[in-house]
């Protein structure tokens, strides 16, 4: 059962059954591994100690070049062994350090404690203590439809608290309606219902304010609805509600928007919203007037869109908002009609096609105006404009031992829903998943929360809710 390496013991039989959690204490299902493997051979004992702030997922310890276990996300607490059945004899040096950094969202472990000499007893005084990284400087802002401009924000890194930035607010048009970022943050798009076009800005790096690109503002088509892209790319996709059709444009240098050829591409009736997957180059497009979702697929490198078989595929009542995972492996629909959230599996990267996930649709509360999903694929939130609440659920994963293989399902957060303003119109999630934003139509505000890594859950932040324009319709995060 045992064997030895370089005056070490390796309870192999012990670890192929316990796993990651060799070492945890009864409540992790493996308690008192640490003290009992010490037993078996007079003079060997275990390094041990706890670990706190833990959130990510694979944060691994090692002794020296010896590499010891891995510590689940969320795993805190005390531990008899913290290297996973590495025993050590009487006088004996150790070294734990960290071999990995967690990730999802990345975090940075420090030990304490971590070297020295094992006496006649195990060691339990090691310290593991792990805080979120700090990512940079990120920018909010707000599209406010009542007062014809956009209000800009810096976010404090540690509580997520918004702070106007100089210059704000930023005249934007008559009706400013949807926000979308370009080129890694570089430009800021927000349409203009009212006016027909697109209002294209430069965005300080430094200090965030907004400076307009040169031929500013773009055609659309009747009515724009809705702004997409993902962060990276070099397209940018509108929704036209009255001419029930999608405008595509590329992104030059200077910000500019060209038209892509063949644009504008046909969608359903009075489409409301859209989301863009690099990940499987499709746009997604939601019909409020026909009910239903509309899938394009990309044609190659010139931003052309083409329609997929099998599309449009049926929503619920008056779908108003979409989003796709990281993976682009779920679509989600926000219906307003009847207080659900569709919820779509298996984009098919050749024909497009999506499958209805098991249970879908769920409910939500009423009116749903807005749904977003978290940066890692763990969270979706829903923003109900009628009852003044945001709606948290997990995306609920396949099997019991929590496969990263997820089902597309949504199991409800324990303490949802959460009241925020009146008429939630929109959110957002900063990119290392820490904090949510819901703009607040009819209290004319920022509802600002910190999400729990682990479960989902929100906690207003200390200030919240933040001032706006008036009539905040809609929100994006810049970093």
């Amino acid at each position: 059962m045992l064997g030895s390496w370089n005056g070490r013991t390796t309870v192999k039989k012990i670890r192929a059954f316990c796993g990651p959690l060799l070492g945890v204490l009864v409540a992790a299902g493996c308690g008192g591994i640490g003290p009992s493997l010490s037993g078996l051979h007079t003079g060997l004992h275990t390094v041990g100690g706890t670990v706190s702030g833990l959130v990510g997922s694979g944060l691994t310890l090692a002794d020296k070049d010896r590499t010891g276990m891995t510590i689940p996300s969320g795993w805190n607490g005390t531990y008899d062994d913290l290297l996973g059945g590495i025993l050590f004899n009487e006088g004996e040096a150790y070294m734990v350090t960290v071999l990995n950094q967690p990730t999802d969202p990345a975090q940075t472990c420090v030990v304490a404690n971590g070297t020295g000499a094992v006496g006649g007893a195990n060691v339990t005084n090691v310290t593991v203590t792990c805080t979120l990284d700090v990512g940079p400087a990120r920018y909010v802002f707000v599209a406010n439809s009542g007062s014809g401009d956009i209000s800009g924000y810096t976010i404090a890194p540690i509580s997520g608290a918004l702070t106007p930035m100089a210059g704000s607010p930023f005249p934007a048009g008559h009706s400013p309606s949807s926000l979308a970022a370009g080129h890694a943050g570089a430009f800021l798009y927000v349409t203009d219902q009212n006016d027909g076009n697109v209002s294209a800005f430069a965005v300080d790096a430094t200090s965030g304010s907004l400076a307009v690109v040169a031929g500013s503002p773009f055609p659309t088509g009747s009515r724009p609805s809705a702004i997409g892209t993902d962060p990276l790319s070099p397209y940018v996709y509108v929704t036209n509600a009255s001419s029930d059709n999608l405008s595509a444009y590329e992104i030059d240098p200077s910000g500019a928007l060209v038209q892509v050829s063949g644009a504008p591409f046909q969608a359903g009736t009075s489409p409301s919203a859209l989301a863009v997957s690099r990940a499987r180059n499709l746009v997604v497009v939601a019909n409020a007037g026909s009910g239903n979702v509309s899938v394009f697929a990309g044609t190659g490198a010139s931003g052309a869109l083409s329609e997929m078989n099998g599309s449009p595929f049926a929503a619920g009542g008056r779908p108003q908002s979409v989003a796709i995972d990281p993976t682009g492996r779920f679509v989600y629909v926000a219906n307003a009609g009847d207080a659900t959230v569709s919820a779509y599996a298996t984009i098919d990267a050749q024909r497009g096609v999506l499958y209805a996930v098991g249970g879908s649709p769920f409910a939500t509360g009423q009116g749903p105006a807005a749904v977003a999903i978290d940066p890692y694929g763990k969270f979706v939130y829903v923003a109900n404009a009628t009852a003044n609440t945001v709606s948290a659920y997990t995306i609920v994963p396949t099997n019991a031992n929590m496969s990263s293989q997820d089902s597309g399902a949504l199991a409800t957060v324990t303490g949802s829903p959460y009241v925020v303003g009146r008429s939630p119109s929109s959110l957002a999630i900063t990119p290392d998943g820490r904090f949510l934003f819901v703009t607040n139509a009819g209290s004319d505000d920022i509802s600002v929360f910190a999400i729990d890594p682990a479960s989902g859950a929100l906690t207003a932040v200390t200030g919240s809710p933040f001032g706006t324009g008036s009539l905040p319709s809609s929100i994006a995060v810049v970093e």
